[in-house]
C-alpha cells in the first residue's frame, strides 16, 4: 500500500498550477477551492511571481489547493485512493491537505480553514520580528542545547539531520553567529516563528472557525504532526490541526510511523519534492515519487500499481 504525503509552506513556485489545469476537471475543482479560500488561486498559481506567492496568506491555501488538484488528477489515472492508499500525512499546513485526502475534511472545508489560518498567522507574525532558520547537521544533543541557549524552539523536527529553529530574529542571528558544532544555520524566507507561542493569537482565530466545520472519522490512517501517531477520530484530527499552529511539527515521528506501517511506497502530492527528499534519507526501503507536474503521474501510477499487486 501507499502513503500519501502533502508538502508545507515553502514548496510553492511560480506557475506551479498551470500544467495541472490542462487536465480534465481541474479548472472546475480549482474554482471551488478558490471560492472556499477567498482567493483567486487560478491567477496566483499560474501568473503570479515569486514575491506574490511568498506571502503567508497566499502560500498556504495555494499549496493545499495544488496538492488536492494533483490528487484529483492521480485518482483520475489510477482510481479512488481508498483502493490503494493506507496512510495520509502532511507537513505543517500540508496536514490540511492530508486531512482532506483521509476524508476528515471536505476539500472546500480544508481550503476555507487554510485561508483563515494563513491570514491569522500572517497577522500574528506582524506582532514581533520573528523568523525561522534551518539547522542542518550537528549532533542532536548539541543542536538542542544551542537552541535552548538562544531561547529558540525546534519548530520543525524533520529527521535526516534537519531541525528548523524559530523565534526572534535577534536570537536566530545569535545562533547563526555561534552555530552548533558541525552544523549549518540557513535563514528561511518565512514571515514569522510558525509553530511556536508567537502564533497563539492565530490558534484562537482558527479554532473559532473550525467549530463551524464538520469533521469525519479518517478513512485512511491520518498521522498527526504532534507525535506521528494516527488520529482516532475526526474531532481529534480537527483539534490537532488547530493546535499545531503553535506547536512543533514532528515530521521525524511521522516518517517513523510510515516506515513501520508496512507501506512499500509514498507519493508526495504537488508541489512535491521536499518531503520525498527527506524520505530518501529517513525512510530507506520506501520507494517515493514526487508529483511536480503531470509528467510525474505515470511514475506515481506505476508505483501504485506495483504496490497494489504486491498486497494481493
Amino acid at each position: 500500500m501507499i502513503a500519501l504525503l502533502s508538502p508545507g509552506q515553502g514548496a510553492q513556485t511560480p506557475g506551479m498550477l498551470a500544467p495541472w489545469l490542462e487536465l480534465d476537471g481541474t479548472t472546475d475543482l480549482l474554482a471551488e477551492l478558490s471560492d472556499a479560500a477567498g482567493l483567486d488561486l487560478h491567477t496566483l498559481g499560474t501568473t503570479a511571481d515569486a514575491e506574490a506567492i511568498k506571502d503567508t496568506k497566499v502560500a498556504q491555501p495555494l499549496i493545499v489547493a495544488t496538492s488536492l488538484v494533483s490528487l484529483h488528477a492521480l485518482e483520475a489515472r489510477v482510481g479512488a485512493r481508498s483502493a490503494w492508499a493506507q496512510v495520509s500525512a502532511g507537513h505543517s499546513v500540508g496536514e490540511f491537505a492530508a486531512a482532506a485526502a483521509a476524508g476528515v475534511l471536505s476539500a472546500k472545508d480544508a481550503l476555507h480553514l487554510v485561508g483563515v489560518r494563513g491570514r491569522a498567522m500572517a497577522e500574528a507574525a506582524e506582532a514581533a520580528p520573528t523568523g525561522m532558520s534551518a539547522v542542518v547537521g550537528g549532533a542532536p544533543e548539541d543542536v538542542e542545547a544551542a537552541l535552548a541557549a538562544h531561547h529558540l524552539v525546534g519548530a520543525n523536527v524533520n529527521g535526516g539531520g534537519q531541525v528548523v529553529a524559530a523565534g526572534l530574529l535577534s536570537d536566530l542571528q545569535a545562533l547563526a553567529d555561534d552555530p552548533p558544532a558541525r552544523a549549518r544555520v540557513i535563514p528561511l524566507a518565512v514571515a514569522g516563528a510558525f509553530h511556536t507561542d508567537h502564533m497563539a493569537p492565530a490558534v484562537q482565530t482558527v479554532r473559532s472557525e473550525a467549530e463551524q466545520v464538520t469533521a469525519h472519522d479518517p478513512q485512511l490512517q491520518l498521522l498527526s504532526n504532534a507525535d506521528g501517531a494516527p488520529v482516532s477520530s475526526g474531532g481529534q484530527a480537527l483539534e490537532r490541526l488547530v493546535a499545531q499552529i503553535s506547536s512543533p511539527v514532528r515530521w521525524d515521528l511521522c516518517q517513523a510511523t510510515i516506515r513501520h506501517s508496512g507501506v512499500s511506497g509514498a507519493v508526495e502530492l504537488a508541489p512535491g519534492g521536499v518531503l520525498a527528499g527527506l524520505a530518501r534519507r529517513s525512510m530507506r526501503g520506501v520507494e517515493t515519487v514526487a508529483l511536480k507536474s503531470p509528467d510525474d503521474l505515470d511514475a506515481a501510477a506505476d508505483l501504485i500499481t506495483r504496490s497494489t499487486e504486491e498486497t494481493r
